[in-house]
């Protein structure tokens, strides 16, 4: 098979007629893993996890989901808060799919939106990989907001927003600053300023902004009811959820486990490639 974004695309439309656009690889009897990206100007499932699908699809049935509002997805107005809305659009997908239970890798907003399927859709979940997980994290020690959050409303916020914002936005996810090529930096920035783009990230915002709703977005007070087995995963130099964030939920969530990469930032899935596959996909083998 080939593994780039054009041979894996695939659409589908939830009962609620909202089409979600996805990447799938492997084996269609396997066991299925579904990722779900960060959020941040030009995210999708490819841009975060990408590389990741052929390693993978050797094992698993992989679904890269871009979130409502994100990618080629459909950029509604949410009805609730962000992580329910993303949360109820994905069991849609697995609904429409015939998909009964898989194995969740989120990250960031993904992580987010995949505590809260597993709250609200629990039959729907078999083990869970968080990395540096919104919502989820409570930090004790660090600053709010984050660094990593100051660049991401420094580069929503402009009113024409530059490459030297998303440069900076891009460098706060990682340890290492040459991750963050002009490739890179090119090509999330075009992603960015697609105007469907821009609308999908100002209702995202204005969901996360709606005070009726952020009571609902604070996870870590509902981190005792997730029941299946956890493993959080966090860089150790992340600079968007800090490491510190993590204790609450190692804390509260009953069968939590928790991995720290060192000499990384939030994207552990890129700068710990090959340690984070591992991890991952020994964790939902045994």
């Amino acid at each position: 098979m080939i593994f780039d974004y054009a041979h894996t695309s695939r659409t589908a439309k939830t009962a609620g007629g909202l089409t979600l656009h996805y990447h799938e690889a492997g084996p269609a009897d396997a066991p299925v893993v579904i990722l779900l990206h960060g959020g941040g100007p030009g995210a999708s499932g490819w841009t975060n996890f990408g590389r990741n699908l052929p390693v993978f699809a050797e094992r698993f049935r992989t679904l890269l989901v871009d979130q409502p509002c994100f990618g080629a997805s459909d950029k509604p107005e949410p009805d609730r808060d962000y992580f329910s809305f993303s949360a109820g659009a994905v069991a849609g997908l697995m609904d429409a799919l015939g998909i009964e239970k898989a194995h969740f890798v989120g990250n960031s907003l993904g992580g987010g939106a995949s505590a809260r399927l597993s709250l609200d859709h629990p039959h729907k979940v078999d083990k869970l990989l968080l990395m540096g997980p919104g919502g989820i994290s409570l930090n004790l020690f660090s600053a709010d907001p984050t660094e990593g959050l100051r660049r991401l409303f420094d580069f929503n916020g402009a009113a024409e927003p530059s490459r030297d914002l998303m440069r900076a936005f891009l460098t706060t996810l990682v340890y290492d600053p040459a991750v963050v090529t002009d490739e890179l930096v090119e090509e999330r920035y075009a992603q960015a300023l697609d105007p469907e783009a821009r609308l999908g990230s100002a209702r995202m915002g204005a969901a996360f902004a709606n005070p009726a709703w952020q009571q609902d977005t604070m996870l870590w007070r509902e981190a005792h009811r997730i029941t299946h087995p956890t493993l959080l995963t966090w860089g150790r130099e992340d600079r968007v959820n800090p490491l510190d964030g993590a204790l609450v939920a190692l804390k509260a969530i009953p069968d939590a486990r928790l991995h720290v990469f060192p000499r990384c930032g939030h994207w552990a899935q890129t700068e710990a490639f090959e340690e984070f596959n591992r991890l991952a996909l020994d964790f939902f083998t045994h």
